[in-house]
């Protein structure tokens, strides 16, 4: 009786399994063409007996003879029906229209959906990238509301996010979650030091980070990832240039075989001859990235990128050049060099739906040599008449080693995770400067060179040290509600050793300053269903003083490590049947001894602690799709940035400050774009994009405020789709259409005011050509 009861049972599971198939595939981004993990194939009319796609974005899954189709879903993309035309299929999912369901991984370095965390944070999608043909980051930073980064030229530039216009550590940059730069040693320049053609999108997390990213992350992190190897041979070559000279080349290219996916992308960029005077520089981008996937589980990444600037830096404009628009320098000598280049090797590892490791080994070699035109300073006597001129030549210098290691472990307990990781940054450095004699003709306030004095300013070594462990636990007690808590605890240590001997220096020969640094964050997220959400979070951020300031000659004061507390609520609306989305963040960050920056009669710089300050705001984003011809986006922020408590001397005077609004801090920054491409000439584009910056004051001494400007920028582009010339693309984008005169950056001292000027209207011109191997992956419709 058992053998014909198995025997039975034998024959029926042969039975059932004879009427069912093995669907095999391969879901991927349809505009990078990189696996996309964890989309959710399911069986039609049904939201169980699915499956998951792996970290190769494979999948495999068993259906009935009579099941024509699938849905593929993945938060971040249009869900897609894919008929079952054979048993290997390819899908390329479109990524979705709307902002309020993109995938941010910054919020906790994986991949989650952005309504999930309850922070500003705002996404440039690799569309926009696309369609932008930015020649400069700050072209499509600055489309993300709360954000303006301050075009300085030559891909310099400086950061205002819930902050000033300033100078200061109060932002983070990454790359793929990692620093691109250690602690103590921060460049308000430091994005030129990312390779443009490599990044496949961009995050912005606006207001602290520092519980899961550390020090400096006060104003805002922003995060660049990278590309991935594309599945199947693709790739793409452009070139570009404008009506003042500018001209660039990129080319990218990837591919996989079996397991083994590679990854190359670069450009150059030239400048010679522009609308400015002496602004010629040249920037060399190049990066390697391989993948390797062991198995359905496990993925080896490494990663090479190198970056060298050479720059001619002329200044800013005082008022008389700048409203004439005369764009001369007032000296032909300064410049800045930079060569940068990181390393990374990286492990990921998903042990199963509720756990998954990462390990990443880095490596970081870093130098910039400059003259910089900020420090040559007019030396004057008591009754302010001019005696001298002086400035300096400057060599910074670090390599780094060290490693991030995280872990996410999910629990059945109010359906909760808990990330966790370790950190550690060693990187050893050297400054070096150098006194110079500046020659200059007074009455046409021109400088006409300088001589080197092999006079040492600075000469000092530094081991600089930074090992951190976080914590975030989220909890999900009930459906809508998602409680999100965050610690992490910091241990920095600047090594200091002092290379010049005691009597021509005011420091000691050796010296060690430490930080110990806890960051807490705790937040909320509630979904009212149909789209609607709230956030709210309290966190802390922190900046301890760069070194830069800490051993320099120049600095005549100590200083204190600044803390940042920050109290936020916001949320987001889908209205007019989804068509309109609305999002909106009211923050309220206070500062204790936030570090600014002083300038000084003679044209230096000057750190000092402000006992207590106030920025206050709100930022907002609506955006507007009444169709998919038409996109209408409105970002904006309105801020009150103010000195709650601090006074400071000059020329022997004290001034109090309390109350008053911080220089250099506009009152409203706008961004407005409408885009169109229309659905009968398939491929085309359009845009008009209005940049607008509100009045601020230019000192903390009495000067005229500067009123801000507006202008346009129009955009349009043809990617060809037929057989003929498929493939190509063309743009052309008018930057400042209506030739206003206008400066990025105002600042003003005893002597007046200094501009950082715009360029005039300007023509830029692009042909793309891109290519892909649709034999290897095609899209199912």
């Amino acid at each position: 009786m058992k053998f014909f009861l198995s025997l039975c049972l034998l024959v029926f599971t042969g039975q059932s399994l004879f009427c069912q198939q093995l669907i095999q595939g391969r879901v991927t981004d349809a505009q990078t063409r990189e696996p996309v993990s964890r989309a959710s194939v399911l069986l039609p009319n049904s939201a169980k007996g699915g499956t998951l796609t792996d970290i190769s974005g494979r999948f495999s899954i068993r259906v009935e003879a009579t099941t024509d189709s699938l849905w593929i879903t993945c938060t971040g993309y249009q869900s897609q029906k894919v008929a079952l035309k054979s048993a290997e299929l390819w899908i390329a999912l479109e990524p979705s229209l709307s902002t309020l369901n993109e995938v941010v991984v910054s919020a906790r370095r994986e991949q989650q959906s952005r309504k999930e965390v309850p922070a500003a944070i705002s996404k440039v999608s690799n569309s926009v990238i696309q369609d932008t043909r930015a020649t400069s980051l700050y072209q499509l930073l600055n489309k993300v509301s709360g954000v303006y980064m301050v075009n300085l030229g030559n891909e310099q530039h400086t950061m205002a996010i819930r902050q000033p216009i300033g100078y200061n550590a109060l932002y983070l940059y990454l790359e793929d979650g990692l620093p691109i730069r250690p602690v103590g040693i921060f460049n308000h320049n430091a994005l030129y030091e990312i390779n443009m053609n490599e990044v496949k999108d961009m995050e912005v997390i606006k207001g602290p980070a520092s519980s899961l990213y550390g020090s400096n992350s006060i104003g805002g992190a922003v995060n660049f990832n990278t590309q991935n190897p594309s599945l199947g041979n693709s790739g793409h070559f452009s070139v570009q240039g404008d009506t003042y000279n500018y001209s660039r080349i990129d080319g990218a290219g990837g591919s996989h075989t079996g397991k083994l996916g590679v990854y190359v992308s670069g450009y150059a960029a030239h400048q010679q001859n522009s609308w400015q005077d002496y602004t010629n520089f040249d920037k060399y981008s190049g990066t390697l990235k391989t993948t390797y996937d062991l198995n359905a589980g496990t993925r080896f990444t490494l990663m090479g990128t190198y970056n060298f600037l050479n720059t001619q830096t002329p200044g800013s404009l005082d008022s008389t050049r700048f409203y004439n628009r005369s764009y001369a320098s007032n000296q032909r000598f300064t410049y800045r060099k930079v060569n940068a280049f990181r390393a990374s090797a990286r492990v990921d590892r998903v042990w199963n739906n509720q756990n998954a490791s990462f390990l990443t080994l880095f490596f970081r070699d870093n130098s910039t040599g400059q003259l910089p035109a900020y420090y040559i300073q007019d030396i004057r006597d008591q009754q302010r008449q001019y005696l001298r001129s002086a400035g300096q030549e400057n060599d910074l210098s670090f390599r780094s080693y060290g490693f991030l290691m995280q872990h996410r472990a999910g629990f059945k307990f109010l359906n909760s995770e808990l990330v966790a990781g370790l950190y550690l940054d060693h990187s050893p450095s050297s400054f070096q400067a150098t006194y110079l004699q500046i020659q200059k003709d007074v009455l046409r306030n021109y400088y006409t060179g300088y001589t080197n004095t092999d006079s040492l300013i600075d000469h000092y070594r530094l081991n600089l040290f930074n090992s951190a462990a976080y914590m975030q636990y989220e909890m999900h007690p009930v459906t809508p509600l998602r409680i999100v808590a965050g610690l992490r605890y910091d241990h920095l240590v600047y090594d200091f050793r002092n290379q010049l001997p005691p009597s021509q220096t005011k420091y000691k020969q050796q010296e060690q300053n430490n930080y110990n640094v806890l960051a807490p964050k705790i937040g909320a997220t509630y979904d009212f269903g149909k789209g609607k959400g709230l956030y709210t979070n309290f966190s802390v951020g922190f900046q301890p003083p760069e070194t830069s300031t800490l051993y320099s000659s120049r600095q005549l004061v100590p200083l204190k490590q600044a803390t940042f507390y920050n109290y936020e609520l916001g949320g987001w609306m889908p209205l007019l049947q989804n068509k309109l989305n609305l999002e909106l963040s009211f923050y309220d960050l206070e500062g204790k001894n936030e570090i600014i920056s002083v300038l000084m009669p003679d044209n230096s710089t000057q750190n000092q602690n402000a006992a207590a300050t106030r920025h206050m705001g709100v930022e907002y984003t609506l955006t507007y799709f009444p169709s998919s011809q038409w996109l209408f986006r409105f970002s904006g922020t309105n801020a009150r940035h103010t000195y709650v408590q601090y006074s400071e001397i000059q020329s022997g005077q004290t001034y109090t400050y309390n109350g008053q609004r911080m220089s250099n801090a506009p009152n409203w920054i706008a961004n407005t774009e409408l885009s169109w491409k229309p659905s009968f000439m398939h491929g085309f584009r359009s845009s008009i994009e209005w940049q607008h910056i509100g009045a601020y004051a230019t000192g903390l001494v009495k000067n005229s405020p500067y009123q801000g400007y507006d202008f346009f920028n129009l955009r349009l582009g043809y990617d060809l789709k037929g057989n003929f010339a498929k493939g190509t693309g063309i743009w052309l984008n008018v930057l400042n259409l209506g030739n206003k005169l206008y400066a990025t950056n105002v600042i003003g001292n005893q002597y007046g005011l200094t501009y950082t000027a715009a360029a005039p209207r300007t023509f830029s011109i692009g042909l793309k050509y891109s290519f892909a191997d649709q034999k290897s992956l095609h899209r199912e419709n």
